[in-house]
């Protein structure tokens, strides 16, 4: 390597070696420095050394200098501290919808993001398991393809997918392509929403974004503007169970007083609540009236009930009646 060149590249090898393998447990010398550049071929002093480290310095580098038994420098602060990364990695670990083999590159990608050693306290909270990871690699290019779209404002094509026994994704309708505008990605429940307008029935429908293969945007240019803007962004997740559509209803509950809190996190603090008794209270909230509704009401057993609308009470315990009648009728099963 011809010294001008190697010269050049000391101090952006230095740069990588702070950034790699410095932290305020492990500075690194100026004799290490010297080492690891004559590794990479290029001849340096100790004078060098501490211009180089002025100039980082002055770049804009976070470096510390440590006086003491040997001169030593570290990288005292990143673009990412490690408890931001652990919290990252975190994220990533219980990410429904990214596969096992996409967290571990993506964990492996933030690791870098700090000195070796500190990524070592990473690797070793690193558990990705396969349950409910999804299966989807191209859900990822997905993302990117509908984001594309609604930035360049254009509708959307896609096959939509459902799992077949052989944990397949099958399409629907024989695998024809459905065309829809895409105007928001949600998350819910651990996993990406789109919510889309449907010009055939002039409705907002919400796709499943890892059910949905060999996505393209499409030449044509959205539609249903003024279906999603009319659309209470902030209500719908309230509103909604498990994403599932239904007709949007103002009921009342009755329940326990320990409820409360799960009243809270379900409805947001601004829901219509007061007390009955010391044990009871009482909640009115919007909602989308579906099976998805009712089984959460189900999961909380007989510690509350619907108060009103006495429609939406009747489908209800018809809702429990048909899963009863399920289990009563033995010789017929359940359909």
């Amino acid at each position: 390597m011809p010294k001008s060149y190697g010269q050049k590249l000391k101090i952006l090898y230095l740069a990588k070696l702070l950034l790699e393998r410095s932290d305020e447990a492990h500075p690194i010398t100026t004799k290490e420095m010297i080492e690891y550049l004559e590794a990479q071929g290029i001849r340096a002093e100790r004078k060098s050394i501490y211009d180089d480290m002025d100039a980082l310095q002055d770049f804009g580098m976070d470096i510390i200098s440590i006086r003491e038994k040997s001169c030593g420098y570290y990288l005292a602060s990143r673009q990412f501290e490690l408890p931001e990364l652990k919290l990252l990695v975190d994220a990533v670990q219980a990410s429904r919808f990214v596969t096992t083999k996409k967290s571990r590159d993506l964990i492996r990608k933030l690791e870098t993001l700090t000195s070796k050693s500190e990524a070592s306290q990473l690797h070793r909270q690193v558990v990705v398991t396969e349950r409910g990871k999804s299966l989807n690699e191209q859900i990822y290019y997905s993302v990117d393809e509908i984001y594309t779209a609604m930035a360049a404002d254009r509708m959307i094509r896609f096959q939509y997918c459902e799992w077949s026994v052989q944990k397949e994704l099958v399409p629907r309708r024989e695998g024809a392509f459905y065309e829809a505008s895409p105007w928001l990605l949600t998350w819910e429940d651990e996993n990406y929403y789109l919510i889309a307008y449907d010009h055939d029935s002039d409705i907002l429908k919400y796709y499943r974004v890892d059910k949905m293969l060999h996505l393209s945007v499409s030449e044509s240019m959205r539609l249903g503007r003024d279906v999603f803007e009319s659309l209470d962004i902030a209500g719908f997740a309230k509103k909604t169970f498990g994403m599932f559509a239904g007709d949007e209803t103002t009921v009342v509950l009755e329940c326990d007083a320990s409820l409360t809190g799960v009243m809270i996190d379900r409805f947001g603090p601004q829901v219509a609540l007061r007390s009955i008794d010391k044990d009871r209270i009482r909640v009115r909230a919007n909602v989308a009236v579906s099976r998805q509704f009712f089984g959460w009401l189900t999961g909380l057993g007989n510690n509350i009930t619907i108060v009103s609308p006495l429609e939406t009470r009747q489908q209800y315990v018809h809702y429990l009646t048909s899963i009863l009648d399920c289990y009563n009728d033995k010789e017929e099963g359940c359909s």
